[in-house]
């Protein structure tokens, strides 16, 4: 039984380390950006539909060491492509270094894909086609300073991409890294947990994550996977359809309200469309408010976000020029987070609230003290998620703030 191999944003590990043991009862090893699992071809299949922390499900071919491109070659031909691929299939192949003394990443990949191909003719006399774009067999190829390994990808696209967003909208959380922020916070979409609430949604990646949660919806329900079209799993497929049929089974209401919005209309709007594409329009509450004015829904509950910035910054009725500050040192970020706590201060008690930020100062800036910061990686930007306690009597604070 192979060990599986999961990557995922840096800070994410342990979490994906317990979602794994849930969906597998297997435990699974952290290490740096990923965690590995002993699995085999329906653990590989149930994780591509079930994970919603894991970037991919990588399945490892071979591992040695390396100096140059020739030596990646023979490498690739230690492998028995055709247990994977007919030369009627695609494939492609991606590289992804650190520290490593290559001078040319796009070289490495065309010797791996020479591998293949040269393996795939002397067998039987025909080699396969590359594909760029869906390729049947994507396979990972990893260089370090001295040892290389190969995976197939049974994944295919990057599981961030559930299958239902069709606009991206201007740089939207990835639903990974939305999932990560629920994880941190213990938020499991059961009744116990409580209302979730997002007042500054933009695209609706931490609300659509959230409801999907909340109504037992796997992540992988709506979209393709490379798995299906490799030979290895042709024989597991029935065993895909029952998981997938299985995974509809328990598709029920929301087990508890989600609630979100923004202060754009243009943006509540987008995200309106999304949660229906994604299969929630109906267990999120939308609504177009400030989030300084929005009163809270529920006696107690989650507040989570990803702070806004630009034009969502700005309150209704600003010019566009305290909108262009954000985050650029103006009095627009300043005024929007100490606004906001004083809000939260006066109206929130009972409720938890979530932040994820660049800004390591941002408790400072909102005259908050927070009770926990995870570290979390929004892809190449070191972020913290920060957890303020509303507590009944710090309307007080505000008062005097």
């Amino acid at each position: 039984m192979p060990a599986l191999f999961l990557p995922c944003a840096s800070g994410a590990e342990a979490l994906l380390a317990d979602e794994v043991l849930r969906i597998t009862g297997h435990a699974a090893e952290t290490t740096r950006g990923g965690v590995w699992v002993d699995g085999d071809e329906r653990t590989a299949m149930a994780l591509n539909l079930e994970s919603r922390l894991a970037q991919r499900v990588l399945w490892p071919l071979v591992q040695g060491r390396y100096r140059d491109e020739h030596d990646l070659y023979d490498l690739g031909r230690r492998v028995d492509w055709t247990q994977w691929i007919t030369p009627q299939q695609t494939l492609r192949v991606d590289v992804n270094a650190v520290r490593s003394p290559l001078r040319s990443l796009n070289f490495a990949a065309l010797r791996i894909k020479d591998a293949v191909c040269d393996t795939l003719r002397d067998a039987t006399g025909e080699r396969p086609s590359v594909d760029t774009h869906r390729p049947d067999l994507p396979i990972a190829l990893f260089v370090g300073p001295e040892e290389a390994t190969l995976y197939v990808d049974t994944s295919g696209e990057a599981l961030f991409k559930r299958g239902w967003r069709e606009h991206k909208g201007e740089a939207p959380l990835k639903e990974t890294l939305a999932a990560a922020m629920l994880a941190a916070a213990g938020w499991q979409g059961r009744a116990e947990d409580g209302p979730l609430l997002d007042p500054c949604c933009g695209a609706g990646t931490i609300a659509i994550e959230a409801a999907q949660m909340a109504c037992g919806i796997a992540p992988g329900s709506q979209r393709r996977f490379a798995f299906e079209r490799l030979l290895p799993f042709r024989a597991h497929l029935p065993a895909w359809r029952a998981l997938q049929q299985a995974a509809q089974a328990r598709v029920h209401a929301p087990a508890v309200p989600v609630f979100a919005g923004d202060v754009s209309f243009r943006m509540t709007d987008f995200a309106q469309r999304n949660a229906e594409l994604a299969g929630v329009g109906r267990a999120i509450e939308f609504k177009t408010v400030d989030a300084l004015q929005r009163l809270p829904p529920a006696p107690r509950g989650t507040l989570m976000l990803n702070p806004p910035y630009g034009e969502r910054i700005a309150a209704k009725g600003q010019g566009s020029d305290a909108a262009r500050q954000g985050f650029e040192g103006g009095g627009s970020s300043a005024e929007f987070f100490g606004g906001l706590a004083a809000h939260w201060k006066r109206h929130y008690a009972g409720w938890t609230g979530w932040m994820l930020s660049p800004d390591m100062k941002l408790p400072s800036l909102m005259r908050l003290k927070e009770s926990r910061r995870v570290p979390m990686w929004n892809g190449p930007i070191e972020c913290r998620l920060f957890r303020f306690d509303m507590v009944a009597g710090s309307n007080k604070d505000a008062a005097a703030s």
